[in-house]
């Protein structure tokens, strides 16, 4: 039993540690660092060069894509923005467009009245704050109206080349279902998939696992026949443990425009 005064001084000496010396939780993942590498490396083999199937011009299109994208399918922001983009493809011309133009450009997204103020309010702060430019930090991109963390992330790795995780459904599905990263929130995912991916397969992880969510580990049901790590996976609803054979994929068939 512990002595009232051994144990008032174990709370002074737990108070008394500066923050900064308390470490941070290890990132948790049912993965070994050999396991992971593996992972990443057969889906480096599967898609060498993935890329994110928003088609875009600039950066300027690729925050506006992204912003428009939420509760919506790729496909679906893809057919609405050809259209819009060969007119509107900078802040000032977006802008002279208005409101009502570009609503009815982008009619056929969810939730298209208010993403259309968006898309205008966003035009009109690059045009007052940073002369027409996609500012290259997350901490500027999120004071954008319509633009969240996940967006600022893909806009940062497909627009700057800097290696970040956006969590969407896919990847927070997968982080959980296959318990690589788990987690409750897209924040808690992100950190723990920055701290487990390996360095030199970082910059193409975040499409790499959404296009294996959107593509094999599908949300109603996992084709784990199809998939390449089948046999490393530790997920509860695996219905298979041979894994597909390693070749590469077909070209994608979205993806930026020229």
């Amino acid at each position: 039993m512990t002595s009232p005064s051994k144990k008032s001084s174990t709370q002074t000496l737990k108070k008394s540690i500066p923050a900064a010396v308390k470490r941070k939780p290890a990132a948790r993942s049912a993965y070994s660092k050999a396991e992971l590498e593996e992972i990443f490396r057969r889906f480096s083999v599967q898609r060498p060069e993935p890329k994110g199937e928003l088609e875009h011009v600039n950066p300027f299109t690729l925050v506006v894509a992204v912003a428009l994208s939420a509760q919506a399918t790729d496909a679906g922001v893809n057919k609405a923005t050809r259209a819009l983009f060969k007119v509107a493809d900078t802040p000032q011309k977006m802008l002279d467009l208005g409101e009502e133009k570009v609503r009815d450009y982008i009619k056929t997204i969810g939730l298209y009245r208010n993403k259309a103020k968006n898309v205008i309010a966003l035009s009109q702060r690059l045009v007052d704050v940073y002369g027409g430019e996609v500012p290259k930090t997350r901490e500027e991109l999120v004071t954008l109206p319509g633009v969240g963390r996940k967006t600022a992330n893909v806009v940062l790795s497909m627009a700057f080349g800097i290696p970040t995780i956006a969590v969407d459904t896919h990847i927070f599905r997968i982080a959980n279902r296959i318990r690589l990263a788990p987690g409750k929130t897209p924040d808690e995912i992100e950190d723990k998939l920055m701290r487990i991916i390996p360095k030199q397969y970082l910059f193409h992880a975040h499409h790499w696992l959404i296009l294996h969510g959107r593509y094999c580990c599908k949300a109603r049901k996992p084709e784990c026949e199809r998939c390449v790590i089948a046999d490393i996976c530790k997920s509860p609803e695996k219905t298979c443990d041979v894994p597909a054979p390693l070749v590469e994929l077909p070209p994608q068939l979205f993806g930026p425009t020229p």
